[in-house]
């Protein structure tokens, strides 16, 4: 159900913007021009993280011994090892591709289905992509920042691969349809768990904050681990050259 929702509001929300989105991808008008949507979405977004999700996340990292957390951090990040061979391939980095295919059989197996993350002792890095990435490389451009109800900050470029992204997950396949919900439920909270000490790095303004921070992210993942030395500079035309 979680992802069928994530699918249902990234489409919604693409379709919702697409005429000005497109204006703003073709003459470069900035990072942000919906800023004021954004700020709006941000806030239901955190009161709902405040009063709900980070809650529930103490909670569980309360009762979670600490091995127990790294097993379930491990288990999905396992999971998304298959996607990110699915996006290496599709990036023509074929090594990356075989490296990540090696992760997830010897993590897979040995590993007991990835709570233990052998792979990474044995010299199998992972390599962190999605479809995003997989765009950028094919030269789609970033476009402007968005704020997606429920799902947090992306771009026209990552929110749409994200659409593709989920049906790169094994957890997608899962029949059980509890299972499958329970699986998404405990990725939500395992994922915001690792996020607690974040919080108390935010400062300032923390709408500004969370998107500096995003779009950082995204930048260095698509530019491969580097970064620009300033990062006001988006980009050598003036537009945004970064993305997830």
């Amino acid at each position: 159900m979680f992802r069928q929702n994530f699918l249902l509001l990234t489409l919604l929300l693409l379709l919702t913007v697409p005429a000005q989105a497109q204006e703003v991808i073709e003459d470069d008008a900035g990072r942000d021009p919906f800023e004021s949507w954004n700020r709006a979405v941000f806030t239901f977004n955190d009161g709902l993280d405040t009063w709900l999700v980070r809650p529930v996340a103490q909670g569980y990292h309360f009762i979670m011994p600490d091995f127990a957390e790294r097993g379930v951090s491990n288990f999905f990040a396992n999971l998304y090892d298959a996607n990110s061979v699915l996006n290496a391939t599709l990036q023509g980095r074929f090594n990356h591709a075989a490296r990540g295919s090696g992760r997830f059989l010897v993590n897979t197996t040995l590993g007991v289905a990835g709570l233990f993350d052998v792979a990474t002792r044995m010299g199998l890095t992972p390599y962190p992509t999605d479809f995003g990435h997989t765009l950028a490389i094919w030269g789609a451009p970033s476009g402007p920042y968005l704020m997606v109800p429920l799902l947090g900050p992306r771009t026209v470029r990552s929110g749409a691969g994200s659409i593709v992204d989920v049906y790169g997950l094994p957890q997608t396949y899962v029949d059980n349809v509890a299972l499958r919900n329970s699986l998404y439920g405990l990725e939500l909270i395992e994922a915001r768990a690792r996020l607690l000490e974040v919080d108390e790095l935010t400062s300032g303004d923390r709408y500004i904050f969370i998107r500096d921070a995003y779009l950082q992210q995204r930048e260095v993942l698509v530019n491969d681990g580097k970064i620009q030395d300033d990062f006001s500079d988006f980009g050598a035309e003036g537009g945004w050259e970064e993305d997830f």
